[in-house]
């Protein structure tokens, strides 16, 4: 096993974003979050087309060994894997409902038209 060694932060904020941070968890983590429950690799990317599979994949590994997500899978023909928030990542449902919240507001003050609303 790995030994982690331990991180110093000048604020908790830092290890918000050290988590969460990032052009793709962030996008990932609202998906799950707003989601009609687990999703497959597929519908994630899907829903994000701008991701690549690799990021995507690599991604969601970062979320997983950070506690944050969780990975099913099913022993069936073929595989099905499919992502959902952990508990630790249902922590975050408050400050991802805030985050979509403040988008809409933007998005409306700026007179734009979301690509996706939920």
């Amino acid at each position: 096993m790995e030994k982690q060694t331990t991180r110093t932060y000048n604020i908790p904020a830092e290890a918000t974003l050290e988590v969460i941070g990032g052009k793709w968890k962030l996008l990932i983590l609202c998906h799950l979050n707003c989601g009609p429950g687990p999703m497959r690799t597929s519908e994630l990317k899907k829903a994000i087309p701008e991701i690549t599979q690799k990021m995507l994949i690599q991604q969601l590994r970062e979320l997983e060994e950070d506690g944050i997500i969780t990975r099913t899978v099913y022993n069936q023909v073929p595989p099905k894997v499919v992502y959902e928030m952990s508990e630790l990542g249902l922590s975050l449902t408050s400050i991802l409902d805030q985050l979509d919240e403040w988008g809409e507001q933007y998005i409306h003050q700026r007179e734009w038209k979301p690509s996706c609303s939920g």
